[in-house]
C-alpha cells in the first residue's frame, strides 16, 4: 500500500501557482476501494472539512467588471451589450454570465488535489432532458464549454452557490435556500458514496432515466416538475425546430429571421460558403458511420444564433441540412474559447478548445450527441458541433416551492457524482467526505457566503451599467 502522507501534499499549489497533481498520480497505485478510501481519509489532516466553509475576499481580489470586460474580448461587438444585457436581470442571471469571476475566486480556495473532468460552469440551469441516440429521455448536465480536468470540489461549490442564489431570486426564505442547498451536497455526498463501492463498468453504466425521476418523485407537486421537464423535452424535436424556425423563400427551405436570436449575415453567400468547409472538415472528427449518415444530407442555409447567458457574443450558428425537402437535420455550431478554469489547473492537454468540450462532454454525460465534432475556421476560431434541441429541457425556476427546489437540488447533486465518478476516484472522494454531514454544511455555509458576494457583485455591475461604462442591450 503506497504511503498515505504523500497524498498530504495534494491539496498544494505548485511554484508557477498550479494545482498539483499528485493524487491523480497516487490514484493508480491504491489498487483496492477500500485502499483508495482510505487515502481520501487522509487528506482530511491536510485541507480539514472545515476548510471549505470559508470565503473572505482578498484586499487584492480582481475587480468584477475588469474579468467581465477581460471574459469580453474576442467576442462579436455588436452582441457584448446583449450579453451584458441579459446578465442584468438578476444576480442569478448575473451569476450565470460571469463564470470566469468564480474561477478566480475559486481558484483561491482550499482543494484536495484529487482532480475529476469538471464541469467548469456547473449551475443548476446546466442540468436537464435530452435524448439518448436511443431515444430515451435522461437527466444529465448538458453545458460543457468550461469543462476541464479540474478539483471536484469546484464544481460542487459553484452548484450549490447557484442553488442559494436562485432561491433567492425566486424569493424563498435564507432557510429554504440553505435547505435546498444541504440537500444538493448530501445527495452529492451519498451519490460518490454509492459509486465509489460500484464495479467500474456498472458506474459507466449508469444514468439518470427521466421516467424513473417520475415515478419516484417524493410528492406530487415534485413529481409534476419532472412530468413538465418530460413534456416539455417530448415537443422540443426536430420536427418542431424545423417547422418553428424555418420556411421556404423563393423556393428555397432557410431559416426565419429573428433578430437578435437568429439572423442571416449581409454576407450570407460568403459566409455560407465559409460553413461549408467547417463543414466538411467537422465530418472527418466523426466515427465513420456517422459520417455515413451525415453524408445523406446536404447543407442549405446557416444563420447566427444568440444562445444563452454566458455563450452570448461568442460565434454561434444553427445549420440546417436536408435529405429532401422533408427529411431535415439541424446542427448548432458554436464557438469553444478557452475554459475559464485554464489558468488554474496547468496546461490544457487538447490544443483545440472544440475537442476539448466534445471530450469532456463524453466523459460526464451518461449518453452524448451522435453528431458531437469540432473544427476550426481560418481565422483559427475553435467550433464544436451538435445537434440542435433534440429534446432537450430544463426546469423552470420560477413559481417553484422551497420543497421542489429542494428535491431538484438533491437530483442535481447525484447527477454531478455520477459524472465526476466516471472521470476521478469516487472511492477516494468518498473516503474524505466520510459518513456524516461535517461537509454538506461547511459546503453550504460557503454558499451563503458567497452568495452574498455574488450579490455585492452584481451591485457594483448595476452601477456600471447606470454610469454608462457598461453597455446594455435589451433582447
Amino acid at each position: 500500500m503506497s504511503d498515505p502522507n504523500l497524498f498530504h501534499q495534494a491539496g498544494n499549489f505548485a511554484a508557477d501557482g498550479k494545482i498539483d497533481s499528485t493524487a491523480d498520480h497516487l490514484a493508480n497505485q491504491a489498487r483496492s476501494p477500500a485502499d483508495r478510501f482510505q487515502f481520501g481519509n487522509a487528506l482530511r489532516s491536510s485541507v480539514p472539512l472545515s476548510a471549505h466553509r470559508e470565503w473572505v475576499p482578498t484586499s487584492d481580489r480582481q475587480n468584477p467588471i475588469k474579468l467581465l470586460e477581460i471574459s469580453s474580448r474576442g467576442r462579436i461587438p455588436e452582441l457584448i451589450p446583449l450579453r451584458y444585457g441579459r446578465m442584468l436581470g438578476s444576480p442569478f442571471t448575473f451569476l450565470r454570465g460571469s463564470a470566469l469571476i468564480m474561477a478566480v475566486d475559486l481558484a483561491a480556495t482550499p482543494t484536495t488535489g484529487i482532480k475529476v473532468q469538471a464541469c467548469g460552469d456547473c449551475h443548476l440551469l446546466n442540468f436537464g432532458g435530452f435524448a439518448t441516440p436511443e431515444r430515451h429521455l435522461i437527466f444529465d448536465l448538458n453545458d460543457f464549454d468550461e469543462t476541464l480536468r479540474a478539483p471536484w470540489e469546484w464544481d460542487v461549490k459553484r452548484l450549490v452557490t447557484s442553488i442559494v442564489v436562485a432561491g433567492k431570486d425566486i424569493r424563498l426564505t435564507d432557510r429554504d435556500c440553505y435547505e435546498a442547498a444541504l440537500a444538493a451536497i448530501r445527495g452529492y455526498r451519498l451519490s460518490i458514496a454509492e459509486y465509489g463501492q460500484m464495479r467500474t463498468l456498472d458506474v459507466w453504466y449508469a444514468r439518470f432515466d427521466a421516467q424513473m425521476l417520475i415515478d419516484h418523485a417524493p410528492d406530487t407537486e415534485t413529481q409534476q416538475y419532472w412530468l413538465q421537464m418530460a413534456n416539455k423535452a417530448y415537443t422540443r424535436t426536430l420536427e418542431q425546430a424545423f417547422g418553428q424556425l424555418t420556411e421556404v423563400v423563393n423556393g428555397q427551405r432557410r431559416f426565419i429571421d429573428t433578430p437578435p436570436k437568429i439572423y442571416h449575415l449581409p454576407n450570407h453567400d460568403e459566409y455560407l460558403k465559409e460553413i461549408e468547409v467547417l463543414f466538411e472538415q467537422y465530418r472527418d472528427t466523426l466515427q465513420y458511420d456517422r459520417q455515413f449518415l451525415l453524408d445523406r444530407y446536404r447543407l442549405v442555409d446557416v444563420a447566427i444564433k444568440v444562445v444563452g447567458v454566458g455563450s452570448v457574443g461568442t460565434h454561434c450558428g444553427v445549420a440546417l441540412l436536408l435529405a429532401d425537402d422533408n427529411d431535415p437535420l439541424i446542427l448548432q455550431y458554436k464557438e469553444a474559447r478557452p475554459s475559464v478554469l485554464e489558468p488554474y489547473v496547468g496546461n490544457n492537454t487538447y490544443s483545440h478548445n472544440g475537442q476539448r468540450i466534445v471530450n469532456g462532454q463524453r466523459l460526464m454525460q451518461a449518453a452524448s450527441d451522435i453528431f458531437l465534432g469540432w473544427t476550426s475556421n481560418k481565422l483559427g476560431q475553435d467550433f464544436y458541433f451538435r445537434q440542435l434541441r433534440d429534446m432537450k429541457s430544463s426546469i423552470k425556476l420560477k413559481g417553484m416551492s422551497a420543497k421542489s427546489l429542494t428535491d431538484y437540488a438533491k437530483i442535481c447533486g447525484s447527477a454531478l457524482a455520477r459524472a465526476h465518478a466516471r472521470s476521478g476516484d469516487p472511492a477516494q472522494i468518498s473516503g474524505y467526505l466520510g459518513t456524516n454531514d461535517t461537509f454538506d454544511k461547511a459546503i453550504a455555509d460557503f454558499a451563503v457566503t458567497y452568495a452574498y458576494q455574488v450579490e455585492c457583485d452584481y451591485q457594483v455591475f448595476v452601477t456600471a451599467v447606470q454610469s454608462g461604462r457598461i453597455e446594455v442591450k435589451n433582447g
